[in-house]
């Protein structure tokens, strides 16, 4: 279906994974109907447990929370339709409501990588001065800056969708992905596509590569302030507070330098390809996540086995 006046569209057609097989829709439907169920629960446990747990109210698991709380949100907005597409041959999607699409998955991916950043900060303050974290990164500071860390991308979108809405349709209405992303859209455009795709490569950039630097800087110097520590066990003891957190950084960022990397020295993915491996580093750390919360930081550890052990006792004395 091929339109040449933005307002005569109405819909678009999401493709999703281009040439899958008709005997595979079930499976993958099924697929990432289990993964999405894995965001939903795990991240929604590690929202109620922190909120529950008053000893884990503190900077660090609030922080927990903003990610959970954007890996959650990013999963509710881009898997229902995907699922859908496979499930019941529902490839369609509304003008508007595609555009909606689009703004809530580049709103969350800045403020997910910029609450990374004040993750960052956290380790840096914790490992470098431990005597003042407490004074220095209080959950007022930490709301503060996890506010500002949505506030910005959220207030900047706006605009990003703004201007793609003003785009005239001349080309097919069908987006080349598994859901509605900012290049999918405007490069279906006729008119002043470069134009808007700048301004929004800038700000995509603008939001990855500022909070890559300055992780990368925060850990160079704790890394730098560990190697000073005289003990071993020290050394090993004040790592360990950071890799939870290192963990979830390389997992979010390293996918994306990858790919960014090979696209610039000339190495191109096929469409197929490019799509799975953007669905894979999307949607894959919002479900390991929480699963790295809970089993690599040594308070919500500890206070699983706890419950766990309270309950087995009250079994028992049942």
């Amino acid at each position: 279906m091929f339109y040449t006046n933005v307002t005569r569209i109405t819909d678009f057609f999401i493709i999703g994974f281009p040439g899958l097989s008709l005997d595979l829709y079930k499976p993958v439907s099924a697929l990432l109907f289990v993964l999405y169920l894995a965001i939903v629960a795990g991240n929604i446990f590690i929202l109620v447990f922190v909120k529950c747990e008053r000893i884990l109210h503190k900077p660090t698991y609030l922080i927990f929370c903003h990610l959970a709380l954007t890996d959650l949100a990013f999963g509710t907005v881009t898997l229902p339709k995907i699922i859908s597409k496979y499930w019941f041959d529902d490839s369609i999607i509304s003008f508007y409501s595609c555009f909606a699409q689009m703004y809530f998955v580049h709103a969350l991916g800045a403020a997910h990588s910029f609450i990374l950043m004040v993750m960052a900060l956290d380790r840096f303050i914790a490992v470098c001065a431990p005597l003042r974290y407490t004074t220095l990164f209080t959950n007022s500071k930490v709301s503060v800056l996890c506010g500002i860390s949505w506030l910005m991308p959220v207030s900047w979108m706006v605009g990003v969708v703004f201007d793609a809405l003003t785009l005239p349709f001349c080309n097919s209405n069908m987006i080349t992905h598994c859901y509605c992303d900012h290049i999918a859209i405007t490069t279906l455009g006729c008119e002043n596509v470069r134009e808007v795709q700048l301004i929004a490569f800038g700000l995509a950039m603008f939001s990855l590569m500022v909070p890559v630097f300055f992780i990368v800087f925060t850990y160079f110097v704790i890394i730098v302030v560990v190697a000073r520590i005289s003990s071993s066990e020290g050394r090993v003891r004040t790592l360990s507070t950071c890799t939870p957190q290192l963990i979830i950084t390389l997992l979010y960022y390293m996918p994306r330098c990858f790919v960014y990397l090979a696209n610039n020295v000339g190495f191109t993915f096929s469409v197929p390809v490019r799509i799975v491996v953007v669905m894979l580093y999307s949607l894959l750390p919002a479900a390991v996540n929480p699963i790295i919360y809970c089993f690599k930081t040594k308070d919500i550890k500890d206070n699983l086995k706890r419950k766990l052990l309270m309950r087995k006792i009250h079994g028992l004395t049942c």
